[in-house]
């Protein structure tokens, strides 16, 4: 896709500092192919861990169920770090809540709406849940 070819050379650029503030680069290896897949990614830090979100249709995630090692293209530097994956809705419904009072313009994206406290619907917050999966990444020394 065009889109992230030109991301991750933004992200790769000294141009970084454009966007790095909220998109990553995660590297990853594939279990069964050992193939290595990178892929830009949102990303919210929420007490030290970075979360991001992924369409539960998409497959690349599914290479961190479990746990996995990855790199993390962050601010410019390539960083080791453990990603995991949340897949039931009681897991990202709260993970959720934090992201969209945080970050009130990506509502939206999620087709969830905010009252005048930045807070969303139950039943709307368990609806985006059932498509979403979240993504906890720790950098790691």
């Amino acid at each position: 896709m065009w889109y992230n070819q030109v991301m991750s050379w933004i992200l790769r650029s000294p141009l970084h500092g454009l966007i790095s503030g909220s998109i990553m680069l995660i590297r990853l290896t594939g279990r069964k192919s050992g193939q290595i897949y990178t892929t830009p990614v949102n990303y919210l830090n929420i007490d030290g861990a970075l979360y991001t979100t992924s369409q539960r249709q998409r497959k690349w995630w599914r290479n961190l169920r479990g746990g996995a090692a990855v790199s993390l293209r962050l601010r410019g530097q390539d960083q080791p770090a453990f990603s995991q994956v949340f897949e039931e809705a009681q897991e990202i419904v709260p993970v959720l809540a934090t992201m969209l009072q945080r970050n009130p313009q990506i509502a939206r994206y999620y087709g969830v709406h905010l009252d005048a406290n930045r807070q969303a619907a139950a039943e709307e917050l368990h609806q985006a849940a059932e498509k979403l999966i979240i993504i906890r990444s720790e950098v790691r020394p």
